[in-house]
């Protein structure tokens, strides 16, 4: 016979449910182990290693429940699926809160629970690979906490951003747009020797030219009609450290030009001053547009460019590393399953097919809003992939049809967070506006409430004051 499946401990009072269970699970090539109490469970897992328990909820000498939560604070990385002849939704959501994978109720169908037991094995296996990518990642390359990625071109990108984080270069980081820029951008400097000094992002796309120049090189008083007071601009608070420059091709040629002086003179001057201001300040920046293309049209200056491109990272798009899909999929399930105050349970294969099979236009950046969704709208702390079908099959992948046509040309990045916004809207008008009992109805946080509407660009203000007035 092939090698095992996995080892699994079976934790039921009744002797023809660990007789069935037995021979369904070893006919199915699982290594199996049984416990008549949950008394008698908790010794065997003391002295052997399981990779799943199958646990009886009603027990005469322990409650199921209470050998889960025992389970969880010993073995945190064995799967648990809990068995009930009295299937309640409490007892679902407090099974889950527990660290339970899943729950199934008696009599349950057996391709069923063996999918269920293949899930909860598969997500526990992926949970400790992922911790041990992070461990490696952090042992070999330093401050790469937020990384996630095992493909051949992520390990070469972590390899070059160590070999040029020490040194003083300029860097280029060009990608699409949800790549992970910035993340990059924050390794370079938390794995370099400034590490311990200022890293100040410029979000360059978002600011007029004139204000883009004072929030840059800070101005004196009386510099402009609204400048009542003298302020430091970002190069000085970066000085020593490293400033980043969100989507540089955005930057207009005027800002350029003095861009360039401060990399070639590590020197500027304050708005409406005449004094030069030295400053040793990193620079990093990143574009999701071709900069040499700009050059030839005249939008970008050709010396700025070869100024910033000194060191050049190309991040792959999410479609060219679909083998980090998995890894990124835990990763996101796990934080928002945190932030949300669930536990999700293992991610259904079926589920995970499709985030494999999908292209993700909007690379990582969407990948992180699907996981986000299907967290919040979970319903019993359980994933659905009924959550992502829909929107799924609407946008095809690059190149392909599949005879459904994106909803009016839109991204699914876009249909998600159009959805996302309607619904908090909703709720908000539901409620009269008020976040703190929008926030309670949703079971967020009132902080991860406040966050989305911030990100989705709902104004609370304006509505709240239309609504007194």
């Amino acid at each position: 016979m092939s090698e095992h499946l996995g080892s699994i401990l079976v934790v039921d009072d009744e002797p023809a449910i660990r007789e069935n269970l037995e021979v369904l699970l070893s006919e199915a090539n699982y290594k199996v182990t049984l416990a008549d109490s949950g008394i008698d469970g908790l010794k065997k897992l003391e002295s052997d290693l399981f990779d799943l328990v199958l646990l009886d909820v009603m027990m005469p000498d322990k409650n199921g429940l209470e050998v889960l939560e025992e389970i969880h604070q010993s073995s945190p990385e064995t799967a648990v699926i809990m068995i009930t002849a009295f299937g309640t939704i409490e007892n679902a959501v407090q099974a889950i809160k527990l660290g339970a994978v899943d729950y199934v109720t008696k009599p349950w169908d057996n391709e069923k629970l063996l999918l269920d037991i293949r899930n909860g094995i598969q997500q526990r296996k992926l949970q400790h690979e992922n911790r041990e990518l992070k461990r490696t990642l952090k042992r070999q390359y330093g401050g790469f906490s937020n990384f996630v990625g095992k493909s051949d071109r992520m390990l070469k990108i972590f390899d070059l951003v160590t070999q040029v984080a020490q040194s003083r270069s300029t860097v280029l980081i060009q990608g699409e747009s949800g790549t992970g820029k910035e993340l990059v951008a924050k390794a370079i400097h938390a794995n370099s020797s400034r590490v311990n000094e200022a890293f100040v992002t410029v979000n360059s796309g978002s600011l007029p030219s004139d204000l883009l120049e004072s929030t840059l090189f800070g101005h004196l008083k009386g510099a402009f009609t609204s400048a009542i007071s003298s302020k430091k601009g970002l190069f000085e608070i970066a000085d020593h450290g490293a400033i980043f420059f969100d989507e540089i091709g955005t930057v207009g040629l005027d800002t350029q030009a003095k861009l360039l002086r401060v990399i070639q003179e590590k020197e500027f001057m304050r708005l409406g001053g005449v004094d030069t201001i030295k400053v040793d300040a990193r620079i990093i920046a990143a574009t999701n547009v071709d900069l040499k293309a700009l050059v030839d049209q005249g939008r970008f200056r050709e010396d700025l460019f070869y100024r910033l491109n000194v060191i050049s990272i190309q991040l792959p798009p999410l479609r060219d590393r679909k083998e980090d899909i998995p890894y990124l999929a835990d990763h996101f399930l796990k934080k928002f399953s945190e932030e949300n105050n669930k536990n999700c349970g293992a991610m259904p294969s079926e589920m995970m097919k499709l985030l494999v099979q999908y292209d993700w236009p909007g690379n990582v950046r969407e990948l992180e809003n699907i996981i986000e969704r299907a967290v919040v709208l979970s319903s019993s702390g359980k994933l659905s992939p009924d959550v992502i079908s829909l929107d799924m099959t609407s946008v095809s992948p690059r190149g392909k049809s599949n005879g459904v046509s994106p909803m009016d040309g839109q991204s699914l990045f876009e249909i998600l967070e159009n959805f996302e916004r309607k619904m908090i809207m909703e709720m908000l008008e539901n409620v009269n506006w008020s976040q703190t009992e929008a926030a309670d109805r949703f079971g967020l946080p009132l902080s991860t409430l406040n966050s989305k509407v911030k990100r989705l660009g709902i104004d609370i203000k304006r509505k709240t004051l239309r609504t007194h007035s």
